[in-house]
């Protein structure tokens, strides 16, 4: 599962979320309709959870016009959502109706090719190697009038590879396995040979994926990679483009491009505003948005339900609540006082506290990188998920951190831990509160730092500035690929700063695998590899819970699916 507050591999749900998770080998319909098959087991009482939600109308239905006023928890400085500091949900969100994705997802995770930018994609296998033949719509330009040719494909490959440490990439999974771009039969087509098989090949260039390819021309240098988006968004190629990008303001306004070669753009004009997220339900009460991203937040929950015209939209899907503990910190670097703050955390009190009044389950997580309904799920966490707080402590006296009175140390220094929260995040605020406590109770301190919306990745996360962070991952379709970044030792968004070879080499087979059955194996082995390194201690399946306006056409609660956003509107 990986997203960005959400971390999205990263992604800023938190209202933040930092990774992308992944959810192949979904059990969900493929349907696209709001009554997609069940995604949620569902307890008593506890209404049933769609894979998507976004009251789907045909584009003859809607009006056409209009603009749609969006919220975000982040009002960026990198603004490349394939760079490791743009990785988190508001970039990506602000970026999506700008930047091509090849493929798109539907509620079940099916892959299909998006024909605005990608006439077909095949893999074949010439004397032993996986080939992957790209063939674009050459009608696809960047805003500048550039065609879009097989020289993005190269050059987003030798910066995403990993050979180069001056690029900065939130993820290089598939692009380190392949060993050459070339020209194939004319400009428009992009051959890519890969040194090992890649069966999740179509995660590259993928709006589920949250990897979009970007422009020569801004990333065929290292410098220019890092740079060229920060505090700007200077080249585009979707259905819409940049008008103003406003930091005084913290708005971004988008327009329908009239150069747009697709489908024309049901909506005029889309404003993201940047906001606390405790401020987005008093703002959807007042008109000034017309969907946002409540998430598990109850405050918020009822403001959707008693504000006249809105509906609220929930679906299931691949992101969870989870709780970062940083490896590179002095406290932290032993494995086993990692597990030992796993074991004194009571994960259940936690989640009846943050769900309460949601009617959403509240069911433990007890796997990284699938969720409970997915196909392949199981628990492979050899007791570290259990509430035990007497193994916690004699998992740290062995590791001598010895009590003192009410705290422990060793070496004369107290064992205290900083958790980064971010402001306005009431779920964040309620998890400091609760693992305080617990904490508390095996002779841990623990120091919350409350960081602005707009710094709690920039400042913290992304900076290795902390000893323990809440925040959501979002998933996407891709079990191994879209986990990678977040948990191999190398990865992009891996803010944990521990792995293990074991991991590394099961999410591999995973990606490599050429059958469900093969591929789950090793995601649950990964799995169980990333209990013992004790990184990321995962919470609950976190709701998608949307506010929207009831008008609102083709767009909410997403699961696994991705918007179309030239279909956006709203009904006549």
């Amino acid at each position: 599962m990986s997203s960005r507050l959400q971390h999205h591999r990263t992604a800023l749900l938190a209202g933040l979320t930092v990774l992308t998770l992944s959810l192949a080998l979904c059990s969900c319909s493929s349907g696209q309709g709001d009554a997609a098959a069940d995604a949620m087991p569902s307890a008593a009482g506890v209404p049933k959870l769609t894979s998507i939600d976004i009251n789907q109308h045909d584009r003859s239905e809607l009006r056409q016009g209009g603009t749609l006023n969006l919220a975000i928890t982040q009002f960026s400085h990198q603004w490349s959502p394939i760079h490791t500091d743009g990785s988190e949900s508001s970039t990506i969100a602000v970026t999506k109706p700008l930047l091509p994705t090849l493929f798109r997802s539907d509620a079940a995770g099916t892959q299909t090719v998006n024909p605005a930018y990608l006439q077909e994609a095949h893999a074949d296998f010439k004397d032993g190697r996986q080939v992957v033949t790209w063939t674009l719509n050459p009608k696809a330009h960047w805003s500048d009038g550039t065609p879009i040719t097989w020289r993005d494909i190269e050059a987003n490959w030798h910066a995403l590879n990993g050979r180069n440490p001056a690029y900065r990439p939130s993820s290089s999974t598939g692009f380190e396995l392949v060993s050459s771009v070339e020209r194939g039969k004319d400009d428009f087509q992009a051959v890519m040979t890969f040194d090992q098989p890649f069966s999740e090949w179509q995660s590259m260039f993928n709006g589920a994926a949250n990897a979009p390819l970007l422009p020569a021309s801004k990333v065929s240098t290292p410098e220019l990679f890092n740079s060229a988006y920060l505090d700007a968004i200077p080249l585009t190629a979707g259905p819409f483009k940049v008008d103003r990008l406003d930091p005084a303001a913290q708005t971004v306004t988008l327009v329908a491009d009239p150069t747009w070669w697709g489908d024309k753009p049901m909506l005029d004009k889309i404003v993201f505003h940047a906001m606390l997220p405790n401020a987005m339900g008093p703002a959807f009460a007042k008109g000034e948005i017309d969907l946002f991203n409540n998430g598990p937040d109850l405050a918020g929950y009822q403001v959707i339900k008693n504000t006249k015209g809105a509906a609220v939209r929930r679906a299931g899907g691949p992101d969870f609540r989870q709780i970062t503990l940083n490896a590179r910190t002095p406290a932290l670097g032993d494995p086993s006082v990692r597990q030992a703050v796993f074991q004194a955390i009571n994960r259940d009190a936690l989640i009846r506290s943050d769900l309460n009044g949601l009617d959403w389950p509240g069911v433990p997580l007890n796997n990284h990188l699938l969720v409970a309904n997915q196909n392949g799920y199981r628990d492979n966490s050899l007791g570290l998920s259990r509430f035990d707080p007497a193994e916690a402590a004699r998992k740290l006296d062995a590791a001598g951190w010895k009590l003192d009175g009410d705290v422990r140390k060793k070496d004369g220094r107290e064992l205290n831990l900083r958790m980064i929260v971010p402001a306005g995040v009431a779920v964040a605020q309620n998890e400091a509160t609760g693992v305080t406590k617990m904490l508390k109770d095996v002779g841990i301190k623990v120091t919350t730092v409350t960081a602005a919306a707009n710094e709690f990745f920039d400042k913290y996360v992304n900076r290795n500035d902390f000893d323990l962070a809440a925040y959501a991952l979002l998933g996407t379709p891709f079990p191994a690929s879209g986990s990678r970044a977040g948990f191999a030792q190398n990865g992009g968004a891996n803010h944990v700063g521990a792995g293990s070879a074991a991991a590394d080499a099961a999410l591999d087979r995973a990606a490599a695998a050429t059958d469900a059955a093969t591929a789950s194996e090793a995601i649950n082995q990964a799995d169980g590899e990333l209990w013992k390194v004790a990184g990321v201690l995962p919470l609950y399946q976190r709701p998608q819970l949307y506010g929207a306006r009831a008008d609102l056409a083709n767009v909410g609660a997403q699961g696994l699916s991705d918007i179309v956003w030239e279909n956006v509107g709203f009904t006549k």
